[in-house]
């Protein structure tokens, strides 16, 4: 019998829409050869929804996300809407889209593609062979955390306050993912923190220690996030997962993503509570200076469908045949502008479509 899967579509700004039809024409060939359907369904989101409705993230399109089985989002943001009111800015949109779904944990691989090695600043003997999951905490923290704003002392001076703020039960969930994820890969999970000098954190470190016993199989270590940083671009292949709050998550996840020398080629995904629709989209931005111009990279975008597939619909093996249609066009030698080399196949975001709708047919 066909699986039927409602699948919401948000192109977004900038590259988005172009990168989005490779996503949906590579899912559709997916869905022939797995015996699958699905009902995409576009919505409106960030500057393109500012710009229709004045608002980032609209009332309609936050209900057609709750209702899918999964969210496929393309990039949000520009130049256009950068002096807006921070309210009304495409991030807004993001953030409300997280909050409204109940996404709480992020998923972001950083896998050295071994034909890509030597587009990463660091020498081939550092990067070669990394394989490393950052699961960041996505709803709490700093980002959230009450008082906020800028306010006025009493002297006339002007204050700007955030708040880190985690309860046990946010730790415990985003843990409890950090440890799922760690047993499904090479069970190390690294939990990153600043318990030398946070509260919070101290809090995070130990509500980790206690539910590692659950988890007998899992090595689990700490590392302060200074530390963590550096040890990322000096040994990155002594990790495999690691799991830590929203701002942290935040600035490691960047550092290595680096790692795989383009962030062009990047997927992620967020993922709420059992039953509830996942985001997943690429890494990068909008990148509105190339937009229209058939120069994006849309492989990014291809991963993160392979991701929605493998976590957001439990196909694994369709999700792992998406990402060997990848693999393949790179060992083709196909390439972007933002991945090119001397002596490969340069070529723009719609033959790079093509190559790899080609690669899935073989």
């Amino acid at each position: 019998m066909t699986q039927t899967y409602r699948i919401t579509l948000l192109p977004g700004d900038g590259i988005g829409p172009e990168i989005m039809r490779v996503a949906v024409e590579a899912l559709e060939a997916i869905a022939r050869q797995f015996d699958l359907r699905f009902s995409f369904n576009e919505a409106l989101v960030g500057g393109a929804a500012i710009d229709a409705t004045g608002e980032p993230l609209p009332a309609d399109t936050l209900e057609q996300c709750c209702q899918s089985d999964a969210v496929l989002l393309a990039a949000i943001g520009g130049y256009k809407w950068d002096n807006l009111p921070r309210a009304q800015r495409p991030e807004t949109g993001l953030l409300g889209l997280r909050a409204g779904l109940g996404l709480f944990a992020n998923l972001r691989p950083a896998t050295i593609v071994p034909q890509l090695i030597d587009a990463s600043t660091l020498k081939r003997e550092v990067v070669e062979g990394v394989d490393i999951m950052v699961v960041r905490e996505l709803t709490g923290g700093i980002y959230f955390g009450q008082p906020k704003g800028i306010f006025q002392t009493e002297t006339g001076a002007q204050r700007g306050v955030n708040t880190m703020a985690y309860t046990t039960a946010e730790i415990d969930r985003i843990a409890k993912v950090g440890f799922e994820t760690a047993r499904q890969r090479g069970h190390r999970l690294c939990s990153v923190d600043k318990a030398n000098v946070l509260d919070v954190s101290q809090l995070w470190r130990d509500r980790l220690t206690q539910m590692a016993s659950q988890y007998p199989d899992v090595e689990l270590s700490h590392l302060y996030v200074d530390n963590a940083a550096m040890q990322l671009v000096r040994a990155p292949k002594q990790f495999d997962t690691l799991v830590t709050g929203n701002l942290f998550g935040d600035i490691l996840s960047d550092a290595a993503a680096m790692l795989t020398g383009s962030i062009g080629m990047l997927p992620s995904a967020s993922l709420g509570v059992a039953g509830t629709p996942g985001l997943f989209e690429p890494v990068h931005g909008s990148a509105p200076d190339i937009a229209g111009q058939d120069k994006a990279n849309p492989l990014a975008q291809v991963l993160s469908a392979a991701m929605l597939l493998r976590y957001g619909l439990n196909q694994p093996q369709a999700a792992t045949k998406l990402e060997m249609a990848v693999t393949q066009v790179l060992e083709q030698g196909y390439r972007t502008g933002d991945i090119m080399s001397a002596g490969l196949k340069s070529v723009g975001c719609r033959a790079m479509g093509e190559a790899l709708l080609a690669a899935l047919d073989a």
